[in-house]
């Protein structure tokens, strides 16, 4: 009887352990979880102001920029270079240029 009673103590013992490491494990996955979403969504936002820069470029110029320099220096675009490599590839005057925004792994 005295070995049962040992044994139900260790095990209350470790229960309050378990359950912290739980908790612990849940808030260390939900944070990888959002920041993964919000790199997502910074991705997708740099792309579509860019592809609206460059549409706004051919409502109002006719034509739509030979590069990305040209949407940064008169558009007022800022893509953030740092986590981003930005692929601008233009094809014709009147075609929508191939546009891709390319995370930088770290």
């Amino acid at each position: 009887m005295f070995i049962r009673r040992k044994a139900g103590r260790r095990i209350r013992a470790i229960i309050p352990l378990l359950i912290s490491a739980i908790v612990v494990y849940a808030i260390i996955a939900g944070t990888v979880m959002t920041k993964g979403q919000a790199d997502e969504q910074a991705q997708k936002m740099t792309y579509e102001n860019i592809r609206r820069a460059a549409v706004q470029c051919y409502a109002l110029e006719g034509v739509y920029p030979v590069s990305i320099d040209y949407l940064i220096d008169h558009y007022g675009i800022r893509p953030d270079t740092q986590r981003f490599v930005i692929h601008y590839q233009f094809i014709a005057e009147n075609l929508l240029p191939d546009i891709a925004v390319i995370p930088i792994n770290r």
